[in-house]
C-alpha cells in the first residue's frame, strides 16, 4: 500500500505545532543570551528587533492557547466552552502580571494592565464586534439576563478595585491597607466562585441564546482528546510566562528612553493577552452569534478584575511589593462613562451599528488621554 501523501506522526505534529517549537526555541535562546542581549543598552535598532521578535512569538503562542481552548469550547458547548476560553486567556494575564511584578519595579503595572483590558475590551473590541454585526445583520439579539449577570459584578468590582483605593485613609493614596487588601481578595474570589456556579450549573440558560435547553449541549469529545488539548494548552502557556520578564525589560527601557507614557506597558500587555480572544469575539459577531461574543468579552473583563486583582494583591502582601490600584481622575471619569455606556448599550437586548461607534469613541478617548 502506498504511503504517498501520508506523514509520519512526528512530522505531522511538527507541522501542526510549529509555534510550540519556535516559542520554546526562542525561550531557550533568550535564557542563554539574557545578559548579552539585555544586560546593557542593546541600542535602538537591536532593541526594536528583539522586542518585535519577542512580541511576535508571544502573540503566536497566545493564539495557540486560544486555539486549543477553542477546540475544547466547540465540544463542551456554551457556557462551558466560553468559560474555558476566558479562563485560558485570564491565566496568561495573571501569570504575566505576576512575573512582571516579581521581576520589575513598576507599582502601577497591574492597575495599568487591568484598566487597559477594560478599555480595550469594552471600548475597542466591543465596538468592532457591534460594528461588524450591525453592518452585516442590522440588529443582533442576546440574552439580557446573562449580560445583567456580568455587568452586575463588573460594576462594583471594578469600582472597588480601581477607584476605592483613592478614598481610603490607611493605605496611602491609590493603595489598600493589609485589611482592605485581604478583604477584597476574599470577596473577589468568593463572588467569582458564585458567578461560576450560576454560569455553569444553576442558570446556564442565562448565557445562551433564547430558546436554548440543556439537551442542546451536544456530545463531549473523548477523554483522551480533552487531555491532549488541555496538555497542549498548558505547554503553550509556559513560554509566554517565561518570556514576560524579557519583554517587560525591553518595553520599559524603550518607553523611558523615548519619553513615552508609562501606561503603554499596560496597553501592550493587554493587546498581547486580548488579541486572540478579541478576534474570536469579532468572528462570533460576524456569524450572528452575539451571545457568544458578549460572553467572551464581558467574561474576559469580569475574570480580569476578579482574578488578577487578588493575584496582584497576594504578591504585594507576600513579597512586600508596593501596589498602586487607584486610577488618576481622568481615568476614573473614563471608567465611569464606559461602564455607564455599557448599561445603555445592553439595556434593551439588541445591539446595532450606532452603539459600535460609541464604544470605539470611548477607546479613542482612552488613547488620547494616555498621551495627555
Amino acid at each position: 500500500m502506498s504511503t504517498r501523501g501520508h506523514h509520519h506522526p512526528i512530522v505531522h505534529f511538527v507541522k501542526r505545532e510549529w509555534v510550540l517549537l519556535s516559542s520554546y526555541g526562542t525561550t531557550t535562546a533568550f535564557m542563554l543570551n539574557q545578559h548579552t542581549w539585555l544586560g546593557n543598552d542593546p541600542g535602538a535598532l537591536t532593541g526594536l528587533l528583539l522586542f518585535v521578535w519577542l512580541f511576535t512569538v508571544m502573540l503566536l503562542a497566545s493564539f495557540s492557547v486560544v486555539r486549543h481552548a477553542d477546540h475544547l469550547a466547540e465540544q463542551l458547548r456554551e457556557p462551558l466552552g466560553t468559560l474555558i476560553l476566558t479562563l485560558a486567556v485570564t491565566s496568561i494575564e495573571v501569570m504575566m502580571i505576576s512575573a512582571l511584578m516579581l521581576n520589575g519595579n513598576n507599582p502601577a503595572l497591574a492597575r495599568d494592565t487591568m484598566f487597559s483590558v477594560v478599555m480595550v475590551v469594552l471600548g475597542g473590541l466591543l465596538g468592532v464586534a457591534l460594528l461588524t454585526g450591525g453592518i452585516r445583520f442590522g440588529e443582533q439579539n442576546f440574552n439580557l439576563k446573562g449580560v445583567n449577570s456580568f455587568l452586575g459584578l463588573i460594576l462594583p468590582l471594578s469600582l472597588f478595585s480601581l477607584v476605592l483605593p483613592n478614598f481610603t485613609k490607611t493605605g496611602g493614596y491609590g493603595m489598600f491597607s493589609q485589611l482592605h487588601a485581604v478583604s477584597l481578595m476574599l470577596l473577589s474570589l468568593i463572588i467569582y466562585g458564585v458567578f461560576l456556579a450560576v454560569q455553569t450549573r444553576f442558570h446556564r440558560e442565562f448565557f445562551n441564546e433564547a430558546g436554548w435547553s440543556p439537551s442542546d449541549s451536544g456530545e463531549t469529545m473523548p477523554r483522551q482528546s480533552i487531555s491532549l488539548e488541555s496538555l497542549l494548552l498548558i505547554l503553550h502557556l509556559i513560554p509566554v510566562v517565561l518570556l514576560s520578564k524579557q519583554l517587560a525589560h525591553l518595553l520599559d527601557f524603550r518607553i523611558h528612553s523615548s519619553g513615552l507614557p508609562p501606561d503603554l506597558v499596560g496597553l501592550v500587555v493587554a493587546i498581547l493577552i486580548l488579541a486572540p480572544e478579541g478576534l474570536a469575539a469579532i468572528q462570533s459577531a460576524a456569524r450572528n452569534q452575539m451571545q457568544r461574543s458578549v460572553n467572551v468579552l464581558l467574561g474576559s473583563v469580569l475574570a480580569t478584575i476578579s482574578l488578577t486583582v487578588p493575584a496582584a494583591l497576594a504578591i504585594s502582601l507576600i513579597c512586600g511589593k508596593p501596589l498602586i490600584l487607584g486610577l488618576a481622575p481622568p481615568s476614573m471619569t473614563l471608567l465611569a462613562v464606559t461602564l455607564g455606556t455599557c448599561i445603555v448599550t445592553f439595556g434593551q437586548g439588541q445591539t446595532n451599528i450606532l452603539q459600535g461607534f460609541v464604544h470605539l469613541l470611548l477607546f479613542a478617548a482612552y488613547i488620547v488621554l494616555m498621551f495627555d
